[in-house]
């Protein structure tokens, strides 16, 4: 396994530049959160699980990229000749392309296989915490979006946009990820994760002069 995860390292480096958020440490985070997940599962197919890792970025498109919902597709057939130059079998293969395409949130697939969930999941757990946080600011300061709304810090008077602030994100999004969970880690490690994402919130609160809205945070 070790071999194997040195060998995709090295084809994925060069394109893993695109962001800080989207890069080779990203990759790695996410094999780390699915080896502790896969660690509680049984039947895992580690091949599989390792190369859905390492190759599910291939192809990352902007965030606000129209065919945004693709990329998952695009990197699932661009994983294909590096797995077989990799000597994987047509079976590991067809499985780590279907987990590779299912990971995605906007590409709105099930995950069918249990390399598939705890894929999603691993790279689920990489957009909450502290990282999640870091992360969330990075991909806006990309796109030039305000961190907040400073009128209305937590949009408790107006819809959620994360097209124009960071932390509009947050409710839309992150914060409704560990009830989307679909391994008991992985729902475990998110929750976790959330509750730093909380504090966070709260000290934001406190730092900007804005009251913290105590349900902001809950799921509908």
């Amino acid at each position: 396994m070790d071999k194997l995860r040195t060998e995709l390292r090295a084809h994925v480096t060069a394109r893993m530049s695109q962001d800080a958020a989207h890069d080779l440490a990203h990759l790695d985070r996410v094999w780390t959160n699915a080896s502790r997940i896969a660690d509680t599962e049984t039947d895992v197919n580690l091949t599989v699980l390792v190369s859905a890792a390492y190759l599910h970025d291939l192809v990352n498109l902007p965030k606000d990229a129209p065919n945004r919902a693709t990329a998952s597709h695009l990197a699932a057939q661009e994983a294909t000749p590096i797995l077989q130059r990799l000597g994987l079998s047509a079976a590991d293969i067809t499985a780590a392309q279907h987990a590779i395409t299912a990971h995605s949130f906007s590409a709105g697939i099930l995950p069918e296989t249990i390399e598939a969930k705890i894929l999603r999941d691993a790279d689920r757990l990489d957009a909450l915490g502290a990282i999640g946080i870091a992360r969330c600011f990075a991909v806006s300061a990309k796109l030039d979006r305000a961190f907040y709304d400073p009128d209305d810090p937590f949009a408790m008077s107006r819809a959620p946009d994360d097209g124009q602030f960071a932390m509009d994100h947050w409710p839309i999004k992150l914060l409704r990820l560990p009830e989307d969970m679909l391994t008991t880690t992985g729902r475990a490690i998110a929750k976790e994760r959330l509750a730093t994402m909380v504090q966070f919130a709260q000290a934001w609160a406190t730092e900007i002069n804005a009251p913290f809205p105590r349900n902001w945070f809950s799921p509908e």
